[in-house]
């Protein structure tokens, strides 16, 4: 038995962030961090060498590890509160972006390029606004800090490294099994490290283990009585499209963020994650679930832009299986691709008919992730996300001609596991006494930002 101020199960920017908040504010209360993954100078993907997804065991090193799947991705620090999640909500929109501000400066501390994208250009965003507005879209032009998928991974080994001269204890390859709760309250967890089980006992314990946490989480609330909503789940694609076509709002924006609700169901849809030069990659879940992502790097580019259109479903009762539904919509995606990507072209949709490799290679368009199966998602894609996509992007199309093209590629699954929303206060006090969850495994964020600065809120509170 073993017993700490502070447990964090998750080393993503939430868990990260709480650490560093603390030692910052000279604290000297005993902390323990409990990741799955490696460290971060240990996390590395074969991809690059073997030029094809390998399914690494245990976990996937570009979703696991320390700095979670952030580290991996683009590497994008959205600077408005109006971007990554419902925070704000909680603890209100300006605080929420004097938290940005300082949490923001604690990037630059670490070594994040100083340029912002996205800023100045005024008249040109009111055009591209303009445009949006006709095609009944709403654009949300957010300041956007870039670290790049490389400079990313440099940035979190240097705080990596402070927590640990800073006394912050990081169990690697280590596993939470369960929480200890005695009389509603949190009394620690039980840890699972080699086989074998551990009890250790904590005046608080902080939950933060993002997306790739997200189903764990739904059943230890179930489990344990933990208050909760049912969470919303985003089912989409992942676009690509030649630079040409996107130059206009990537050399204004960098990130156009858009959203719609497109007829006849009028379910958000929006465009995330957008990466100009970038290069599309894949994430393997659980059982093997194969799920495309992008990466935009700092140097390395590509001559092609890509980017996520993602549909929203929230679900009434009796439903309260979101997670299990967006992941059978992934799975049979993954059948039709024998364990790949499928890749399809927005034309080929239109007339009815699959994508043949032959095409692929004579298009203007070819596919940065090389592995991907051309194929037809419209099989395992549900007919009501599927109607959304297609209506979003030729809206898209006004605000952006030529992005609605024949040789318009789309990647699926593109999936955005969010837990439950986790009933909490603005102190992130949960029903459970001594229990907090943060981060996008709270429900209440989504992305690095809103994440990074839950965790500077958190371990301001536990100070």
């Amino acid at each position: 038995m073993k017993k700490y101020d502070v447990v964090i199960i998750g080393a993503g920017p939430a868990g990260i962030f709480t650490a560093l908040e603390m030692l910052k504010l000279g604290s000297d209360k005993k902390i323990l961090v409990v990741e799955k993954g490696r460290a971060i100078e240990n996390r590395s993907c074969p991809k690059s060498k073997t030029k094809k997804c390998v399914s690494c065991k245990p976990y996937c090193h570009i979703t696991t590890g320390f700095s979670g799947a952030g580290a991996f991705s683009d590497g994008k620090l959205s600077l408005s509160y109006e971007v990554g999640g419902d925070l704000p909500t909680l603890i209100g929109e300006s605080f929420a972006q004097e938290m940005i501000d300082y949490t923001d400066s604690i990037y630059l501390d670490f070594g994040a390029d100083p340029h912002v994208e996205g800023i100045g250009n005024n008249e040109e965003v009111k055009e591209i606004r303009k445009r949006a507005i006709k095609a009944g879209l709403k654009l949300v032009d957010c300041p956007i800090r870039h670290l790049g998928t490389e400079k990313a991974q440099e940035i979190y080994y240097a705080i990596e490294q402070y927590l640990l001269r800073g006394g912050v204890e990081i169990k690697f390859g280590c596993e939470c099994a369960d929480v200890i709760i005695k009389d509603g309250e949190c009394k620690g967890v039980i840890l699972r490290e080699g086989g074998k089980e551990l009890e250790c006992f904590a005046d608080h314990t902080v939950i933060a283990t993002g997306r790739r946490g997200a189903d764990w989480l739904e059943e230890l609330c179930a489990k344990h009585s933990i208050a909760h909503l049912p969470g919303t789940v985003d089912i989409g694609v992942r676009v690509e499209i030649r630079n040409e076509i996107m130059e206009s709002v990537n050399n204004v924006l960098y990130e156009s963020k858009l959203i719609g609700y497109p007829q006849p169901f009028k379910n958000k849809v929006r465009t995330f994650c957008q990466n100009p030069g970038g290069f599309v990659s894949q994430e393997n879940y659980d059982n093997d679930l194969a799920v495309v992502n992008g990466h935009s790097y700092k140097d390395l580019k590509s001559p092609n832009t890509n980017l996520a259109i993602l549909c929203s479903h929230n679900f009434a009762e009796p439903f309260n299986q979101p997670i299990a539904y967006a992941k059978k919509v992934g799975e049979l995606t993954n059948m039709l691709g024998d364990g790949h990507i499928m890749v399809q072209r927005f034309g080929d949709i239109l007339d009815g008919k699959r994508t043949w490799e032959e095409e692929l290679s004579r298009s203007n368009v070819r596919p940065t992730l090389p592995d991907a199966v051309a194929g037809d998602i419209t099989s395992a894609m549900p007919y009501r996300a599927m109607t959304n996509i297609i209506n979003f992007i030729q809206a898209v199309d006004y605000v952006v001609p030529g992005f609605a093209s024949t040789e318009t590629l789309l990647y699926s699954p593109e999936l955005k596991f969010y837990s439950n929303r986790v009933k909490m206060d603005s102190d992130f006090n949960t029903n459970i006494s001594g229990l907090h969850c943060l981060g996008d495994s709270s429900g209440w964020t989504r992305g690095l930002m809103m994440a990074s600065v839950m965790g500077v809120l958190m371990g301001r509170k536990l100070v």
